[in-house]
Order: structure tokens, then C-alpha cells, then sequence
């Protein structure tokens, strides 16, 4: 097997999850018209819908090399110095959860910026209906690109008037193991919340170092929020994570929900853990104002 179609330990808790019932979920056909991806599997037809009242939402592109970065943004109406947060999207593409979760960080007041970093292979994540087919797109991302792509991203909403001396990234799945990639890159970062991220990565030359292997490195705090049933990433790899961190004088919190499964926060699909989503959620902003982030 290549690095390229290795099951990460992300992929292994999305797809080693306990069998879902398809009541309660929208129609496939239901799913894509609102903006739901397909490799995720169904749909729940509660998911969380935020609206923009307040806000101004839209999509943007970012210049990135001789390229164009899609991003979708939302923030505060009127607020031309609202703190940054990126939001770090899981393998699935840039579909309405990740849109979603932008809305809600910018009812708290954030620029919000969700960027498209996997654009690059000209494939639409969101359209993929087999995670095994995502799999050659996300492995075969580069961490050097992804970093430049996010400090891009960083520097775009200086432009349009976002604070980022106020800097914050929160990620999920993949986008959680980004989390604890870029904060041991960015000097510019206060802070960032990762959700049930990859902390030990398979062998792949375009990796070259796990969130486990980077932690001398970090350089802005972290809060890590995972599941005690997750499949892929197992809570003795929370725990080591957590004691090379304090080893290392780094500092970095983490929470355990014990029955939450790997995407528990992921309100769209049959993960969802509502109470543990909803807690970790409240953990995420307490962090951000900790760090001064959020007000």
C-alpha cells in the first residue's frame, strides 16, 4: 500500500465506526442539494443550519503562488477588526458543516476563513462518494504547502481587515492534526482547538513530522478535545501526547469524552455526540478568550 492510499488514523475511526441506522437521515439526493458531502455517508437530518443574519458570508479566492486558494469566510457585519480563526476542514472538502461551523465562530464575533487547501488536484472533495477515493488527494498534500496555504490564508484576512494579531485555528479530523501542525509553525498564532486530529502519522515523505514528533516545536497553546471510543486515535495516544508536552514545558490542555466516538462534533453524520459536541464547543471558546482570541 502506498502513502498515498493509507487509511490515516483519522480514516480508520470515520470508517471502523459502530453501523448507523438510516432513520432519521436526509435522502442522498436531499444531502447533496444541501451542500453535504457524499463520502461521509448519510446525512442527519437534524444537523445544525446557522444562519447569516448579521453576518457577511460569501467566498473568496486567495492568491497562493501562481494559483487561486478557494476560501468561504463569514464575519461580523460592519466588524473590520474582528479576530481571525481559520477553520481547518476534515478530508471531506469544503461542504456545509465546515460552512457552518464558520457562521458560528462568527457569531462570536471571528473572521472565520475555511480554506479549499486540497484545491490544487482539481477534484471537488464534496462530490467524492468513496472516502478510499479521497484518500490519494489528502495523503499526497504536502505539510510545506499546506502551512504556506494557511499563513496565505492568514495574510488575506489582514487585507481585509481582520485582526491577526488576534489569531486563532480550529480543526477537525484531519483538520485537527493541521491544528497541531500549524502551531508549531506560526509565531503569529495565540492559539488553537483541535478535534479528535491525528497526534502519530503512517510513514509518508511528504509528512515528514507528527503532531507527536513536533511538540518541542509548539509554539502556541493548544486545547485537544477527543473521543475515549475513537477507533483510529486511541486514548494511550492522547495520554503520551499530553505527558511529551509537559515534558516539553509546552502548554496544551486536553478533554476526553469517554463514550464519543472519532467526529463527535461532526452534527451532519451519525458520529454526532451531541452532548460531548456541545461541551467541546464550550471548551473551544473558553480557550480562544483564555488566549485572547475571542473577547
Amino acid at each position: 500500500m502506498s502513502f498515498e492510499t493509507t487509511m490515516t488514523s483519522d480514516v480508520v475511526g470515520l470508517t471502523k465506526a459502530a453501523p448507523v441506522s438510516r432513520r432519521g437521515f436526509m435522502s442522498a439526493t436531499a444531502a447533496v442539494a444541501a451542500g453535504y458531502t457524499l463520502a461521509a455517508g448519510p446525512v442527519r437530518a437534524e444537523a445544525i443550519t446557522t444562519d447569516a443574519n448579521g453576518l457577511q458570508v460569501g467566498d473568496a479566492r486567495i492568491k497562493v503562488g501562481s494559483e487561486e486558494m478557494p476560501v468561504y469566510f463569514a464575519r461580523p457585519a460592519g466588524n473590520t477588526k474582528a479576530p481571525v480563526i481559520i477553520v481547518a476542514m476534515e478530508i471531506f472538502g469544503l461542504h456545509e458543516y465546515i460552512k457552518d461551523v464558520t457562521r458560528r465562530l462568527a457569531k462570536l464575533g471571528a473572521f472565520a476563513i475555511a480554506p479549499d487547501y486540497y484545491f490544487r488536484k482539481g477534484i471537488d472533495l464534496t462530490k467524492v462518494a468513496e472516502v478510499k477515493d479521497l484518500l490519494p488527494v489528502v495523503n499526497a498534500k504536502p505539510d510545506a504547502e499546506l502551512m504556506s496555504d494557511l499563513d496565505a490564508t492568514v495574510a488575506w484576512a489582514g487585507s481585509q481587515g481582520g485582526d491577526t494579531v488576534k489569531l486563532g485555528i480550529i480543526g477537525f479530523c484531519r483538520g485537527g492534526r493541521t491544528v497541531w501542525e500549524y502551531a508549531a509553525h506560526s509565531g503569529a498564532l495565540k492559539a488553537g482547538v483541535a478535534f479528535y486530529g491525528t497526534l502519530v502519522d503512517p510513514e509518508n515523505p511528504l509528512l515528514p513530522k507528527s503532531p507527536m514528533q513536533l511538540v518541542p516545536e509548539m509554539k502556541a497553546p493548544v486545547l485537544g478535545l477527543y473521543g475515549g471510543a475513537d477507533t483510529g486515535i486511541p486514548v494511550a495516544q492522547v495520554e503520551q501526547m499530553k505527558a511529551a508536552l509537559e515534558q516539553s514545558k509546552k502548554t496544551a490542555e486536553f478533554k476526553i469524552y469517554p463514550e464519543a466516538p472519532h467526529g463527535f462534533h461532526a452534527d451532519y453524520r451519525g458520529s454526532y455526540r451531541k452532548d460531548a459536541a456541545e461541551d467541546a464547543w464550550k471548551q473551544a471558546q473558553a480557550w480562544f478568550k483564555k488566549y485572547g482570541v475571542l473577547s
